[in-house]
């Protein structure tokens, strides 16, 4: 394992109060998830964040494919590989981030529930350390759902540049979609081999709405009043 960590049983009791938000990309994880915190007294773990340090911690003994990523242009990256090239080298489908997300959880405080709001968890590192089944929620898009959503997203220019450099936005976006889809069917095929749940996100549910419905599966306390 990258990280040392407790044995499955210690690591479950710890992490008992943890909830999960994970899935595909562009299905509104992060905004359900600020809606919760905003309702209810809870920690966030944002993976995006995370993950901006976890190059920093890799090793390439230990985590060869992250450690890879660092040196590689977007070109190398995205435009070179087949999106199913880009899906098989992705370092979380090998078990490389979730250790790391671990670290960091157990480093933060356990006095009230954290939130994981992160793509790159998968349901088969979810499922030990759960101790009901609905404190995970896997969104997954439909397809036209993600386009417009990620079609909104990297219409500017400058998120496009960040991401693919020079490339043409209109073809990267694309080979991002085949890859996202990939990954989508590697979520669904794993959560419901383990009887975890997962959400079509399909806009007909707004996130308040998805934000109300998790807030209970979660089981989560509200926010104290101000001033009590």
């Amino acid at each position: 394992m990258p990280v040392d960590r407790p044995a499955d049983g210690s690591l479950a009791e710890r992490l008992a109060h943890v909830r999960w938000i994970a899935g595909g990309t562009g299905t509104g994880k992060s905004t359900v998830t600020a809606l919760l915190a905003r309702d209810h007294a809870v920690t966030v773990y944002d993976g995006d964040r995370g993950e901006a340090g976890y190059a920093h911690r890799a090793t390439p003994e230990r985590q060869p494919l992250l450690h890879g990523l660092v040196t590689r242009t977007p070109t190398e990256k995205w435009l070179e590989p087949t999106p199913e090239e880009v899906f098989a080298a992705m370092p979380s489908l090998h078990g490389e981030t979730f250790p790391f997300v671990v670290e960091d959880l157990l480093a933060l405080p356990a006095d009230r529930p954290v939130l994981v709001d992160d793509f790159r968890v998968l349901p088969r590192e979810v499922a030990p350390l759960l101790p009901r089944p609905e404190f995970a929620a896997f969104l997954l898009p439909t397809s036209e759902f993600r386009r417009q959503a990620l079609g909104r997203r990297y219409a500017d220019p400058d998120r496009a540049r960040a991401n693919w450099g020079d490339a043409d936005p209109a073809v990267m976006l694309e080979r991002r979609l085949a890859r996202d889809a990939l990954w989508d069917a590697e979520v669904r095929h794993q959560a419901t081999a383990l009887g975890l749940p997962v959400v079509e996100v399909d806009g007909r549910i707004g996130p308040e709405t998805l934000a109300a419905r998790l807030a209970t599966a979660f089981a989560l306390p509200g926010r104290e009043p101000a001033g009590s």
